[in-house]
């Protein structure tokens, strides 16, 4: 039964690749610190924020409105993770494992907002 934020599948695949961002990100350049690491790491956090926050109201409107902040910021990052990827930040092992679990999250999300909006 689901009670609490952390209990969401699509929270919990989100909050891993958070992790992996941070992960990564410390591989950075040190000029990137407030650069595109500083950047891929506010996009995901905000992606886990956003569905947190949005389980957290009461109108199915107001949850949706927050699950689509979390899609666009999903979209961001895989924006960013191709950047990373392009300039050499991120092989392309480590790339092609963070853009499928963001393509995971991203199926996920889809469906919880469909689910949400059918109440």
């Amino acid at each position: 039964m689901i009670q609490i934020f952390t209990d969401l599948r699509v929270w919990q695949s989100a909050h891993e690749v958070v992790l992996n961002i941070y992960k990564i990100t410390k591989q950075f350049p040190k000029d990137e610190m407030f650069g595109l690491s500083s950047q891929m790491r506010r996009a995901a956090v905000s992606m886990t924020s956003n569905i947190a926050e949005g389980f957290s109201r009461y109108s199915y409107k107001e949850k949706a409105q927050f699950y689509y902040i979390a899609h666009g910021s999903m979209t961001e990052l895989q924006n960013q993770l191709i950047i990373a990827r392009d300039v050499s930040y991120i092989d392309n092992d480590e790339y092609n494992n963070l853009f499928e679990k963001l393509v995971s999250v991203h199926k996920l999300l889809n469906a919880f907002i469909k689910k949400t909006k059918s109440f």
